[in-house]
């Protein structure tokens, strides 16, 4: 598969504007994307710009922290899926995470995988590597493949470091084959695209779309 149809065109920007998200979408069309990342807000606008495209309309739940409550971030799913969305990008909760409270991961996690498979829609599980010990990762790993999540994803890009080669290396290791890694954060050269990809990223979340393909 080319990088450009593994590519989710990026904009989350708190500030962000109509225009931004209709270049976005734009963007994302000329360049074939696999998608388009952008605020909650903003699905009802993105899907109707991409009705008649190949590329699909990705939003974020629970971003960028993840320690909102798990009927929020239900709410927010169905409120996403009913104006457009195709996938979901859900920020797992980090705090039940370092607190040691397992149980409480597993209900989030599992919650928001119905809630988003109900609709036949697709689930990417942010962990927030950068923030997480070896432990941790892997026990992310086991939960997101056990439960059924679609995609690991390494950052929000917002918290802690972003993706890198040996993160990606870690995930596919502790992943079965049939749960997806999206690297996101940090994205910005064709080589380190590349690089992500060859170590087993599925998905690259980046802002920096078009100079990755045009370089």
């Amino acid at each position: 598969m080319e990088l450009n149809q593994k590519i989710d065109h990026t904009f989350l920007k708190p500030d962000c504007k109509e225009e931004d998200i209709q270049r976005i979408c734009s963007e994302a069309v000329q360049f074939g994307f696999a998608a388009v990342c952008i605020p909650p807000f903003y699905v009802p606008l993105a899907a109707e710009t991409l009705a008649d495209s190949s590329v699909a309309v990705a939003t974020v739940i629970g971003f960028p922290m993840g320690y909102s409550c798990t009927a929020a971030k239900v709410e927010e799913i169905k409120k996403a899926i009913n104006d457009g969305a195709e996938e979901l990008d859900v920020v797992v909760n980090l705090c039940a995470v370092k607190s040691g409270q397992w149980n409480a991961v597993r209900n989030d996690m599992d919650a928001v995988i119905r809630a988003t498979h109900l609709k036949g829609k697709i689930i990417k599980f942010i962990i927030e590597t950068g923030l997480l010990t070896e432990e941790e990762m892997k026990r992310l790993c086991e939960l997101s493949a056990g439960l059924g999540a679609d995609y690991v994803k390494t950052s929000t890009g917002f918290n802690g470091p972003g993706a890198s080669v040996e993160v990606v290396r870690k995930l596919r290791k502790c992943l079965p084959k049939g749960t997806k890694i999206k690297a996101s954060g940090g994205i910005r050269t064709p080589e380190f695209a590349q690089e992500l990809v060859e170590a087993g990223a599925d998905r690259l979340g980046t802002s920096s779309g078009p100079l990755l393909v045009k370089s």
